[in-house]
């Protein structure tokens, strides 16, 4: 028998391969615009690996806990709410220009996927490092306003991806429960197959009914075996 429920991918989830671009992309713009004496480069750099980790950790995490998967998931998605405030901040604090949701620079970054899929009919595989090559024209810009509003794309992008991954998780839990109920569920399942393919047994001895009982003394105890319903008039018995 399988795993009750499937664990990991996350490889392969776009959430977490945008955030680890989203988190290279930090780690990079942090060394090139923002003093490493301050404390927001040191903020900015983990709620980014928090964002990516926790997807990770999520994902893997299904297999045993619904609600461990959620909570997980949803401390990625604050994380890279906080981050996305500190690219505000950056721009706002510079007096620098923060792009328009639908300006053309905003709607290039958010239509990189789209394109790549048409040019790319065959879909290959890529790997983080070609992924980030798709972006390389904004976020290895020597202008670090550019930067700032492209990752500021990228992570309304993945904030949305996570709020509808959320919202599948909370559905999922209210329609097939947590890993207990389904952990019950198979159990209950297995029991109806048992009973389908193993029948109770009549007594050796007088043809009554057999029961399933537990050996509490002897060499045997702790062992089932099948016991007369009509004990103790009668003492027959049958191993399982």
């Amino acid at each position: 028998m399988g795993r009750i429920r499937a664990s990991g991918g996350y490889r392969g989830l776009t959430t977490f391969q945008t955030s680890t671009i989203i988190y290279d992309a930090t780690v990079w713009f942090c060394e090139k615009f923002v003093d490493r004496r301050s404390r927001t480069v040191d903020q900015m750099v983990q709620a980014a690996r928090s964002g990516r980790q926790n997807i990770a950790e999520g994902s893997r995490a299904s297999a045993t806990s619904s609600q461990t998967e959620l909570r997980l998931v949803n401390v990625a998605r604050a994380s890279l709410e906080e981050l996305l405030l500190d690219y505000e901040d950056f721009l706002r604090h510079r007096r620098l220009e923060m792009w328009e949701m639908n300006s053309t620079d905003a709607q290039e970054v958010r239509n990189v996927p789209r394109k790549f899929k048409e040019d790319r009919s065959d879909q290959t595989n890529l790997t983080d490092q070609e992924r980030a090559e798709l972006y390389a024209r904004w976020l290895e810009h020597a202008n670090g306003a550019v930067r700032a509003n492209a990752l500021i794309c990228l992570i309304h992008q993945t904030n949305y991806l996570l709020d509808q991954q959320i919202h599948a998780l909370e559905e999922q839990f209210i329609t097939d429960g947590g890993y207990s109920e389904l952990l019950a569920k198979e159990r209950l399942k297995e029991r109806k197959k048992t009973k389908t393919t193993d029948p109770v047994p009549s007594c050796p001895k007088c043809k009554s009914p057999m029961v399933l009982r537990t050996a509490k003394t002897g060499k045997n105890a702790g062992h089932q075996f099948w016991g007369c319903s009509a004990y103790p008039d009668c003492k027959g018995v049958a191993e399982l």
